[in-house]
């Protein structure tokens, strides 16, 4: 915002914009700036990890081992977790057609409490089975979201 307004002070200087149009653009800018979305308290600081669901979890654990070259970390017979760097792609085997299963963030200074609030806030509620250190709910459009701490890391079946 510093750089917007001394390059409309600058014009103001050079004769580009008239007093009255200078006081009409900081106007703005100041309205535009309250109307502004006010951060929730919430802050994404990584992304833990992606789920997708599949129907055959060897092929489809084989074919990113081999692609991508990501080490298989953790597995059960229906659940493989690839390491991505600091984060991990999982992979579950389920009925249910192939799709994004969940995404996880980590969120700075995670406090359980304080997010369950925020969230009933906004009529959305966690999801059963989570806990203090993790949990998940459906953001508006469905998709589930996993969110804990940003050094939290997840297991099989999280």
């Amino acid at each position: 915002m510093h750089l917007i307004i001394e390059r409309m002070l600058g014009d103001f200087e050079r004769g580009r914009l008239t007093r009255r149009q200078l006081a009409a653009s900081l106007a703005a800018l100041v309205t535009s700036a309250q109307a502004a979305p006010k951060p929730s308290g919430l802050r994404a600081v990584s992304l833990n990890h992606v789920t997708v669901r599949v129907a055959d979890v060897q092929r489809t654990s084989q074919f990113y081992q081999e692609f991508f070259g990501m080490p298989l970390k953790q597995h059960s017979v229906t659940t493989h977790i690839l390491g991505v760097g600091k984060s991990f792609f999982g992979i579950e085997q389920k009925a249910d057609p192939v799709a994004l299963d969940h995404y996880d963030f980590g969120i700075a200074g995670f406090d359980a409490d304080d997010v369950i609030a925020k969230l009933k806030a906004r009529n959305l509620k966690p999801e059963p089975g989570g806990n203090k250190e993790s949990f998940k709910f459906r953001d508006p459009d469905g998709f589930l979201v996993q969110l804990n701490g940003p050094a939290y890391e997840g297991h099989v079946g999280s």
